[in-house]
C-alpha cells in the first residue's frame, strides 16, 4: 500500500502585552512574546481486503476453474481522487509473473525448480484463458457489478514502468471497491501440487491539480477554460493566418458556476502577472509573433461573484466613487482587472462580470441569459423584475401566464417567431435560448452559437411587457424592463436624445470622438478607419460587446458578424432603437428595427 502524506504548516504570531503606568507618567513599559503554532495534515487513503487469500480449491487436469472472489475496498478523504493499481510478484521472493509450484512448502520460488502456470500476456488485449498451463485475473467494479472483465495478465511488481489500473477517479470516495478473482487452466500433464504467487494492490492519492500554461499548435489560437472545476462548454481551435495579421477572436462558449467571464488573457495567471494582456471575447487583435510556429494560447478570465446584482449596497460600493469602488476602465489598451468585478442575478443564480466603463457607469459586460425556465421565480418580493412588479406576458399567440411559468414552447425552433407589424405580434413575449444550451460540441468558427452571445428577446420581452405596440412616441423610453432590480435597459435615441442616451454616452466616451456625421439626426460611425476603430473599441476588453446576431422571422442570423442590443427607447409603434455594430460600423443606439425582432440585452446600473 502506498500512502501519501501531505504537510501543511501554519504559523500564527500570538502577542502577550503587559505594562506599568505610574501616576502622572507619560510612557508605558511593554514587552511581547511570540509562539509558533504548527500542525501536519495527513490525507488518509487505505485498502482493505475481504480475504487475504485467493484459492482455486480444485483444478482438474485439462480444465479451467476460478478462485474465490475477494472485495478490494479503497477508502480516502483526498479531494482529488486516486488510482487503484495491481501487480504480481515480490522483488525478494516471487520474481516472476507466473504461478510457481511450491513442492517443498517453503513458498520461495528461488528454492525450487518446478513447473509453472504461465501468466497471460500483460499489455495485450484482454483475453480469456484458452491455453493450457496459463492463469490470469478478472475483476468487476461496483458500478457495473454484473460484468466481469476478460482475464488478463498482471505486470511484475518490480517493473515500475507498468501497472494495471483497476480504478481511476478524480473525486473523493468514502468507500469504493472492486470484486477480484483469478482463474487458471491446467494441462493433462500438469504436475500436481500448490502453485503460489503474491498480488499487490496499490492505492495512490492524486495530487492537487494545478493550472499552468497550455501548449497550442502552430498557426492556431487555442481557447482554454482555465479552471479546475465548475465549468461547462467546449471550444475548438481557431486558425490564425500569419504573424502580424488581424484576427477577430471567438466569443466564449465557457461558463463557470459562481464566476463571471471577463474576456481572454494571454497568460493563465493573469491575476498575479503584471504583464498579462486582456482581450474582449470578440476583439480584433494583431496576431502576435510566434503564433505561426507555436500557436497562441488564450485563457478564460474568471471573476468571482462578490454579491447579488439586486443588492444596492454592493452595487453602490462597486459603482460609486469611494475608495473601494471600481476604477474606470481606460480606453488606451492598458485595461487591467481594477475596473472589473462580478455579481450574481438573484433570480436564477447566473453570474455576470460587471465593469465601470469609460462613461463612469457600471455595465454588465456579458449578455443577459435570463430564460423562462419553469423553475425560475422572476417576480416576487425577494427576486423582483427591474420595476418590482409581477409582469404578465403573452406567448404562443393566445396563452397568457406570468413570466415565471412560461414554457420552452416560446423557442422559435418549435414555435413560429412573430413577423407582423401589429399589436397582435409586437405585444407577445418571444425568447430564444439557443446560444446557452447544447454546448457539448466545440465551436470552431465565428458564426455558430456561443454562450457569450446570451439569449435573444423581442422588445416586448426585453421591456418586461412595458414596451408595447401602443408605446410608440419617438425618443420615449420605457420605465421597467427585464434587467435586475437596480439596473435598467440602456436608453437610446437619435440626436435629440443624446443627453440621456446610455448607448451614446458609452460609445462617445469609449471611442473618444464624435462620428463624422454627428450633425445629422441619424448619426453613426462608419467606414475605415472611423467605423473600424469604433467597432473594435466597443469589442475591446472590458466593453466586450460581441457579434451576437439577432432573430428575424424565426431564424438566428448574423452571429459572428453583427451585434445588436436593445435599448428601452421607442421609435414608433413598430420600431425601437438598438445599438448595432459590425466590423466597420457602430450605431450608438441610433438605429432601429422591428419590435418583434429578437436581440440581445445588456444592463447598466444608474449613475452614482
Amino acid at each position: 500500500m502506498n500512502k501519501l502524506r501531505h504537510f501543511l504548516l501554519l504559523t500564527l504570531m500570538l502577542g502577550v502585552m503587559s505594562g506599568l503606568i505610574s501616576a502622572g507618567s507619560t510612557s508605558a513599559l511593554t514587552f511581547s512574546s511570540d509562539a509558533d503554532i504548527s500542525f501536519t495534515f495527513n490525507p488518509m487513503i487505505s485498502i482493505s481486503l475481504s480475504s487475504a487469500d485467493l484459492v482455486i480449491p480444485e483444478l482438474a487436469p485439462g480444465s479451467m476453474a476460478d478462485s474465490n472472489e475477494i472485495t478490494v475496498t479503497v477508502t480516502t478523504n483526498t479531494a482529488y481522487g486516486y488510482t487503484l493499481n495491481a501487480t504480481v510478484g515480490q522483488e525478494d521472493d516471487y520474481e516472476t509473473r507466473d504461478l510457481v509450484l511450491d513442492n517443498n512448502g517453503s513458498g520461495n520460488s528461488n528454492s525450487v525448480t518446478a513447473p509453472v502456470f504461465s501468466s497471460l500476456n500483460f499489455g495485450a488485449s484482454e483475453a480469456t484463458i484458452a491455453t493450457d498451463s496459463t492463469w490470469g485475473y478478472a475483476y468487476r467494479t461496483s458500478e457495473t457489478n454484473s460484468t466481469w472483465s476478460n482475464y488478463s495478465g498482471l505486470p511484475l511488481y518490480s517493473d515500475n514502468d507498468n501497472v494495471t489500473t483497476l480504478i481511476d477517479t478524480d473525486a473523493a470516495a468514502a468507500s469504493d471497491y472492486i470484486t477480484f478473482k483469478i482463474g487458471a487452466r491446467a494441462s493433462t500433464t500438469q504436475a500436481s501440487g500448490e502453485y503460489k504467487n503474491v498480488i499487490n494492490f496499490i492505492a495512490v492519492a492524486n495530487p492537487e491539480p494545478q493550472l499552468g500554461p497550455v501548449a497550442c499548435e502552430g498557426g492556431k489560437i487555442c481557447y482554454n477554460v482555465n479552471a479546475l472545476s465548475g465549468t461547462e462548454g467546449t471550444m475548438g481551435r481557431q486558425t490564425a493566418s500569419a504573424d502580424g495579421a488581424s484576427v477577430t477572436l471567438l466569443a466564449s462558449n465557457y461558463s463557470r458556476a459562481g464566476y463571471g467571464f471577463a474576456g481572454w488573457s494571454d497568460v493563465y495567471d493573469y491575476d498575479i502577472n503584471p504583464n498579462a494582456k486582456f482581450y474582449g471575447p470578440n476583439e480584433t487583435i494583431t496576431v502576435p509573433n510566434g503564433t505561426t510556429a507555436d500557436g497562441l494560447s488564450l485563457y478564460a478570465v474568471w471573476i468571482k461573484s462578490v454579491g447579488y446584482l439586486q443588492n444596492s449596497a454592493v452595487v453602490n460600493t462597486l459603482c460609486g466613487n469611494g475608495s473601494n469602488s471600481l476604477t474606470i476602465a481606460p480606453t488606451d489598451g492598458t485595461a487591467n482587472l481594477d475596473s472589473v468585478s462580478a455579481l450574481t442575478d438573484q433570480r436564477d443564480d447566473e453570474t455576470y462580470a460587471v465593469a465601470k466603463l469609460a462613461d463612469g457607469k457600471c455595465w454588465m459586460i456579458e449578455n443577459l441569459r435570463l430564460d423562462n425556465s419553469a423553475t425560475l421565480t422572476i417576480a416576487n418580493t425577494n427576486k423582483p423584475l427591474n420595476d418590482g412588479t409581477n409582469v404578465t406576458l403573452k406567448h404562443n399567440y393566445s396563452d397568457t401566464e406570468t413570466y415565471n411559468t412560461l414554457s420552452a414552447s416560446q423557442d422559435p425552433t418549435t414555435t413560429a417567431w412573430c413577423t407582423t407589424n401589429a399589436a397582435s405580434c409586437d405585444d407577445q413575449s418571444m425568447l430564444f435560448t439557443g446560444n446557452t444550451t447544447n454546448r457539448a460540441s466545440g465551436p470552431t468558427a465565428n458564426g455558430v452559437a456561443m454562450y457569450s452571445y446570451g439569449n435573444y428577446y423581442n422588445w416586448y420581452s426585453a421591456t418586461a411587457g412595458n414596451g408595447t405596440y401602443s408605446f410608440g412616441t419617438n425618443n420615449n423610453s420605457v420605465a421597467g424592463d427585464l434587467c435586475p432590480a437596480g439596473w435598467h435597459l440602456p436608453k437610446g435615441g437619435r440626436k435629440a436624445n443624446v443627453d440621456v442616451s446610455d448607448f451614446w454616452k458609452l460609445s462617445r466616451a469609449t471611442i473618444g470622438v464624435d462620428p463624422a456625421n454627428f450633425a445629422n439626426d441619424y448619426f453613426y460611425y462608419t467606414g475605415t478607419p472611423e467605423g473600424t476603430d469604433a467597432s473594435n473599441k466597443m469589442r475591446t476588453y472590458p466593453n466586450n460587446f460581441v457579434y451576437s446576431g439577432s432573430v428575424s422571422s424565426g431564424s438566428v442570423g448574423s452571429r459572428g458578424s453583427y451585434g445588436y442590443y436593445w435599448s428601452s427607447t421607442a421609435v414608433s409603434s413598430n420600431y425601437a432603437y438598438n445599438l448595432s455594430l459590425s466590423s466597420s460600423n457602430v450605431y450608438p443606439g441610433t438605429i432601429n428595427y422591428y419590435k418583434y425582432n429578437g436581440r440581445t440585452v445588456r444592463c447598466v446600473a444608474p449613475g452614482i
